[in-house]
């Protein structure tokens, strides 16, 4: 089931968007989903507990704007795919640090916004869905990348922090890096420094030495690595994020 938000202050605005939400859930039976509408930011927040899929916002509206909605929802954690819907392309660049899917300017063609959701279904179906199997002295242990903070060595082993816990690989008999090769295989993994391999996804900001991680904590960043860490994380949300 596909659990949809969206966001605008616009009472007629707000009820074509989800017409054509409900439009686009008709014409594909096998998807499944669930419409919820909110008419500001703050709303949209207290509602988010439960968890949305995608999130289409508008960009102007008063309290919080639909850039700084955004970023609270990745400060809670929120891994959505967050779609902006503008009559102006002003806000483009900024859509960038939210990490959003799209940014599509109003008024938009109807297949042109399926489209666009076709492509979050996928790209969400694929990022949820991949994994890696760690050795553990417990057994094999799945874990989705999605879940996946960051990674580090530990001594001999790999400790995997994720969104429901830490997890310790067995002892590890070959470099780091090629222990985390899985990770790196993926394009939201990146190794920083000998020891650490961050998942951009979860790194809500950089800021000197360290990383800022959506469950707020940091992650200290080796002195000679954080210049290029940085690049590469606002690298990957630049070519992830097709929405300019």
């Amino acid at each position: 089931m596909l659990k949809i938000a969206v966001c605008d202050d616009d009472h007629g605005q707000r009820d074509m968007i989800c017409a054509l939400l409900k439009s686009y859930l008709a014409t594909r039976p096998g998807l499944g989903g669930q419409v919820s509408a909110f008419s500001d930011g703050e709303a949209l927040l207290s509602g988010a507990e439960e968890g949305f899929d995608l999130c289409l916002l508008d960009i102007l509206m008063p309290g919080l704007n639909g850039i700084q909605t955004g970023l609270a929802l990745r400060a809670q954690g929120a891994d959505c795919q967050i779609i902006y819907l503008s009559a102006s392309d002003e806000f483009a660049l900024d859509s960038y640090e939210v990490g959003a899917f799209f940014y599509l300017v109003k008024p938009f063609d109807t297949q042109k916004l399926f489209h666009v959701l076709d492509r979050a279904v996928d790209r969400l179906d694929r990022l949820r869905h991949q994994a890696v199997v760690i050795h553990t002295r417990q057994g094999i242990h799945r874990m989705l990348l999605t879940n996946i903070r960051y990674a580090e060595r530990l001594g001999r082993a790999v400790r995997y922090h994720c969104t429901d816990g830490a997890v310790d690989s067995q002892t590890i008999r070959i470099p780091f890096r090629e222990a985390v090769a899985p990770l790196l295989a993926d394009s939201r993994f990146c190794l920083c420094g000998a020891s650490f391999v961050l998942n951009f996804q979860h790194v809500t900001g950089v800021h000197g030495q360290s990383a800022l991680l959506d469950d707020g904590s940091t992650v200290a960043l080796p002195r000679t690595a954080a210049a290029d860490f940085k690049r590469a994380w606002g690298r990957y949300w630049l070519e992830e994020s097709p929405s300019c």
